[in-house]
Parts: C-alpha cells; sequence; structure tokens
C-alpha cells in the first residue's frame, strides 16, 4: 500500500509542469482583470469550456494601450483604460485545425468564422480558442486580445505588421456584412475564397485582386459597389504583403503546438494510471 500511495504522489509531482507547459494561456482585458468579480466570472466560464483545469494557466492583460496600437491605423478609435473588456483563452494542445468558440451573449458582432480569417492572416490555423467578456464588448479589442494570448502560448510575437492586418481584415468584413445585410458567415466565405483565390495566383496587387472580389461576390449573390470591392481588394492585398514575415513566427507555433500535443498525450496516459491506481486502492478497500 506504502508503494502505491508512493507511486501515486509521484504521478501527481510528474504531472504538474506538464500542465504548466502545455500551451494553454487566458488574456483578460485590463478593464476585467481590475474587477476581481468579472475576472472570476470569466474564469468559471473559460472552465466551464474545457476538460483542463485553468488554475495554473499561464495568464496575461491586454491593455488599452495594445489595442490603440493596432486600432489607430485601422479605425482610428482610441481606447481608454476602462473599455477593454474581452478575455481570450488559447488550448494549442487542440491540432485538428483552429476551433473557436464565441459567447454570443457578449460578442455579437463578430462570428467565429471572421476571428478564424483573421487569425489565418497571422499565421494561426490551429488551435482551440474561446472569447468572452463580462459585458458586450467589441470584436476589435477582442482580436488583439486572442493574439496576445496565442503570443503567450507560443511564447513568441506575432509581427505588427501582420496584427494590423489581421484587424483590418476583421474590420473590413463586419463592416460588409452591416453595409450589405448579408449573414457575417456569408461575408466571412467570401473573403475566404477571395483569399484563396490570391494566394493560388500569388496576387498582391489590389487592382489585379478586385477582379476575384467582384467574380466571387457575383458568384455567391453578394451585391458589392464599387468602393466595398475595392475596400475588400485592398484589405486582402495588406494581408498578402504580410505574409512573408510571419514565416518565424508560424514555425514556433507549429513546434509549440506539436509540443503540448506530446504533453496532452503524456498527461492523458498519466491520468489513466493514475485512474487505474485509484480504482486498485478501491478493490483493496471496499473488495470490488
Amino acid at each position: 500500500m506504502k508503494k502505491l500511495i508512493v507511486g501515486i504522489l509521484l504521478i501527481l509531482m510528474i504531472a504538474s509542469p506538464i500542465y504548466g507547459a502545455s500551451g494553454f494561456a487566458i488574456t483578460f482585458g485590463e478593464t476585467t482583470n481590475a474587477n476581481p468579480q468579472w475576472k472570476t466570472s470569466i474564469l468559471n466560464y473559460f472552465q466551464s469550456q474545457t476538460d483542463k483545469n485553468i488554475s495554473n494557466v499561464s495568464t496575461s492583460v491586454i491593455t488599452a494601450t495594445e489595442v490603440n496600437q493596432i486600432s489607430k491605423n485601422i479605425t482610428g478609435r482610441n481606447y481608454n483604460s476602462n473599455q477593454i473588456f474581452s478575455c481570450a483563452m488559447v488550448d494549442l494542445s487542440y491540432n485538428q485545425g483552429i476551433k473557436i468558440n464565441v459567447d454570443k451573449d457578449k460578442i455579437a458582432i463578430v462570428s467565429p468564422k471572421m476571428y478564424a480569417n483573421a487569425l489565418e492572416s497571422s499565421g494561426i490555423q490551429n488551435g482551440y480558442v474561446v472569447v468572452t467578456s463580462p459585458v458586450q464588448s467589441s470584436g476589435e479589442a477582442a482580436l488583439t486580445g486572442i493574439l496576445k494570448t496565442y503570443e503567450v502560448a507560443v511564447d513568441a510575437s506575432i509581427p505588427q505588421d501582420a496584427k494590423n492586418a489581421a484587424t483590418q481584415e476583421l474590420n473590413s468584413e463586419a463592416k460588409i456584412a452591416n453595409q450589405t445585410g448579408q449573414n457575417p458567415d456569408k461575408v466571412a466565405d467570401l473573403f475566404e475564397q477571395i483569399k484563396n483565390e490570391t494566394k493560388k495566383q500569388n496576387l498582391q496587387d489590389p487592382n489585379q485582386i478586385k477582379a476575384i472580389v467582384i467574380n466571387n461576390a457575383n458568384n455567391m449573390g453578394i451585391s458589392l459597389n464599387d468602393s466595398q470591392s475595392q475596400q475588400i481588394a485592398n484589405t486582402i492585398s495588406n494581408s498578402q504583403k504580410v505574409q512573408g514575415e510571419l514565416t518565424g513566427f508560424k514555425q514556433k507555433l507549429q513546434n509549440a503546438t506539436d509540443q503540448a500535443s506530446q504533453y496532452q498525450g503524456i498527461l492523458n496516459l498519466i491520468l489513466g494510471y493514475f485512474q487505474s491506481a485509484l480504482n486498485y486502492m478501491k478493490s483493496l478497500i471496499y473488495g470490488q
């Protein structure tokens, strides 16, 4: 019995650092972080969205200064420190593409597909992402939080130009959806198709991309005026231009994802042994 107990303690000791190094991170908006009640509610929400114990997760705070660094060049909006509510959780052990869960009660404007498009423009195509807020929150600030959460989880910086391009893309999608009255996911699909064709043809010239915009919009039954078509073309062009800057981050993200998946596999194995040990103890105690 003593040997069994010692073995269980060793298992717990081994499992602890694995949790700490699992590519798992949370970012709080600074307004939320300053309010203990809101922060607790956010942590409870994140815990309800994962089977992992988030008590030891890496955390950081996204500030108004960080959001404004991006928004000033995209929307011109300036946030105060009491306006940054949105929070994000990223788990890199999810390696089946990217899965995004948006709390629609709090983040109502931007759809998961829109976030996925913007993240892809930042070199991110995998991971489990959860976005929420204690109050109604803007998609722009939420994206900044997601990007920072990835930086924390990967322990690497995303180039500023790529962050700007991703935010511009998200903002353009939201504007086009609002102006045309189209379903946000349909607009996101339009952007995705345009990006795919643009990549295949290796285009960066907005005038060439504009022809792809018009063709795909017509095929999807989305009516765009000339200004809207040009806006989308400029947005996709900017996204294409920054892709060369993302090579280093993409490699680090892939390494972190592989490592997180390996850690999760080892952890599952350890927890399986732990459960077997508990079952064995129960059989000794209760004769089952």
